[in-house]
């Protein structure tokens, strides 16, 4: 669970009234754990929130877009996007930070901080997936923050990564099915604020919105890490904006 959980819950209810959707899921998320188990603050709290979107995930047939909450909500819908289209499967991770940190690097436990890692398999065992990602199935975009141990690990695995200015690289060659993970500190914090962990240097609301709005094979997103003192016009347009280009 991130720090600023407080304001994740507003935040991911304010992102879900921004989104054009047919319907809308909520999953009763617990949020109470503060234990640190096997390195994960609240890992058995996380467990169960992870069954609990696993089951709703298995019941839905159609294009979802799930809101966040932290990056860890994403471990479900990734997940149940690996068993459906298997190999042929890429997940576009926008973030500022890798999310690569295994559960003996983090002394705060915080969860958020490892999804990539645990979705590849090298994750805490009782949140790692039964069929994991390969390297190859993932793009890591928008990326300007990250420690010697993340550094380490991407090269060890040979993940593709990609800073703010190789972002239009990213998107090359992304025919195939597409799950796109959209944490919003990638963005720049002079345009979007209303972030826990924001990065200097994003990327422009406007270019990211262009670019996902050509991919041509979306099959799933997530928006994550909204945390919202206030709401504020200008960001619930970038949200609408974003939103549109994903579910288009």
């Amino acid at each position: 669970m991130a720090e600023n959980a407080s304001r994740l819950s507003p935040g991911a209810h304010r992102t879900a009234e921004l989104l054009p959707a047919d319907r809308v899921v909520t999953v009763p998320a617990a949020s109470d754990g503060t234990q640190i188990l096997d390195g994960v603050r609240g890992r058995d709290v996380l467990v169960r929130n992870l069954r609990l979107a696993a089951e709703l995930h298995a019941a839905i047939d159609d294009f979802v877009i799930t809101v966040g909450g932290d990056c860890g909500v994403d471990v479900a819908p990734i997940s149940a996007a690996r068993r459906r289209y298997g190999e042929r499967l890429t997940v576009l991770w926008l973030d500022a930070h890798p999310d690569v940190y295994g559960p003996d690097d983090l002394a705060s436990g915080a969860f958020h901080g490892m999804v990539v890692r645990t979705l590849l398999g090298d994750g805490p065992a009782a949140l790692t997936p039964t069929h994991p990602l390969t390297p190859d199935q993932f793009v890591l975009a928008g990326v300007r923050a990250g420690d010697a141990s993340e550094r380490a690990y991407l090269r060890r695995a040979g993940l593709r990564v990609h800073d703010v200015d190789q972002l239009e690289d990213a998107f090359d060659g992304l025919t195939g099915p597409t799950y796109v993970h959209l944490d919003l500190d990638v963005l720049d914090p002079t345009e979007f604020a209303s972030i826990g962990y924001p990065e200097p240097d994003g990327v422009a609301a406007s270019q990211l919105a262009d670019l996902i709005s050509r991919l041509g094979n979306i099959v799933g997103a997530a928006i994550t890490e909204h945390a919202p003192a206030a709401d504020d016009p200008d960001e619930a347009e970038v949200i609408r904006r974003l939103g549109t280009a994903l579910c288009r």
